[in-house]
């Protein structure tokens, strides 16, 4: 079957966070949403099927985690990503974003320290600040247009650190981590005595020329201790029904984290959570497959684009996931006026950089997961605000 991702699919008057925030958040609803990272194509028709077959029932009542779900996940994690998994190491939460949290309560106390490497996805500031622990920062460098860990740097702050929480790929920059520099945190991390927090969410959106390593994969004496997150709503466009899974094979790291999960009431899910993800890692190969070649086709658009028609952006070429990070400092506008410029001049809706961290500022990022003609449109509205400054 060959998916169409040209597709225009109307999202008005579904509650779609990306379209209601517009007016509250950026004080307009004429811009084009490119900030929250989900996809403008089509949920895969499995995934769809896998819904409407549960729906047959008519009856919603309390759902339990078929083996089905647990196996699901065990052959995508050795067959994508060489992970070898067992049951009893998967646990069931609602979201990525929660299980953080839940980890922050579970391997640290208030007070503790926990490292993260800015510019980073802003909910891991907010999981430390919420819990009162407190954030230390190890910052990534830019080297050659990509992200690089400054790893002296890392060594002296993840020292007084309980907890270090890896963003793998990373977002926003899109850096896909390499073996040797995985090996390298662990080897610090292990030195010190400090646990690891891999989120790896945007693992399967590796783009076709890289390789993710999942943190887990390096060893068994990296794996006891490693916590990974990850889910197949990222991949598979289906973050509304919270659902996403923690593998953690240290046994006694395991009951902490289930010490915390299921004291708050958080390991049922809800009755889409499980089927759905079965329908994605058994049917979702060649789906997957062609929305990596079209977003990569999406990527080298913009980046062709750019450097045509605006030489003043720079941008990370993302190696993983369909966002990227567009660096606007040459214009030497305060981060104030770089917002207000994409979004009342532009009439775009993009992240701004600097909720990533202080050394965001400057960036802001864009989503790519629309059809062609979408980012065709932004670009050109980008251009023209260019032009007209």
């Amino acid at each position: 079957m060959n998916y169409n991702f040209d597709e225009i699919i109307d999202r008005k008057g579904t509650d779609a966070l990306k379209l209601e925030a517009l007016l509250p958040r950026w004080g307009r609803e004429d811009l084009i949403p490119m900030w929250i990272a989900d996809m403008d194509f089509r949920t895969p028709p499995f995934i769809v099927n896998a819904v409407k077959k549960r729906i047959q029932c008519e009856v919603f009542g309390y759902t339990d985690k078929p083996l089905a779900w647990y196996q699901s996940i065990i052959n995508w994690q050795k067959r994508r990503h060489h992970l070898n998994i067992t049951k009893e190491m998967i646990c069931f939460v609602p979201g990525v974003v929660p299980a953080i949290v839940m980890a922050m309560e579970a391997f640290t106390n208030v007070g503790d320290n926990v490292l993260i490497q800015p510019p980073v996805y802003y909910p891991f500031e907010a999981a430390i600040r919420n819990t009162s622990r407190k954030v230390v920062t190890n910052p990534l460098l830019i080297e050659n247009g990509q992200y690089r860990i400054n790893f002296e740097d890392f060594e002296e702050k993840v020292k007084i650190c309980k907890l270090f929480i890896l963003c793998n790929p990373h977002n926003p920059g899109g850096r896909v981590w390499t073996r040797e520099e995985l090996q390298k945190l662990a080897d610090i991390c292990s030195k010190y005595q400090v646990l690891m927090i891999s989120d790896e969410i945007h693992a399967d959106l590796t783009l076709p020329s890289h390789q993710h390593t999942s943190l887990a994969s390096l060893s068994k004496e990296v794996a006891m201790n490693c916590v990974t997150f990850s889910s197949a709503s990222k991949t598979f466009n289906m973050a509304g029904l919270a659902s996403a899974y923690a593998i953690i094979p240290n046994p006694e790291v395991r009951q902490k984290f289930l010490d915390k999960t299921v004291g708050y009431m958080l390991t049922d899910g809800n009755i889409f959570a499980f089927q759905t993800t079965v329908a994605a890692y058994e049917e979702g190969e060649e789906w997957l497959s062609q929305l990596l070649q079209y977003i990569q086709g999406n990527i080298n658009f913009l980046l062709q684009y750019v450097d045509k028609y605006l030489p003043k952006v720079k941008y990370l070429i993302p190696q993983a996931s369909y966002l990227v990070f567009l660096d606007f400092r040459e214009l030497g506008l305060s981060q104030e006026e770089l917002v207000s410029f994409c979004t009342n001049k532009a009439h775009l809706a993009l992240v701004d950089g600097s909720v990533f961290g202080k050394e965001g500022t400057g960036f802001m990022r864009i989503n790519l997961a629309s059809p062609r003609s979408v980012i065709e449109k932004a670009l050109n509205q980008l251009k023209e605000a260019f032009s007209n400054n």
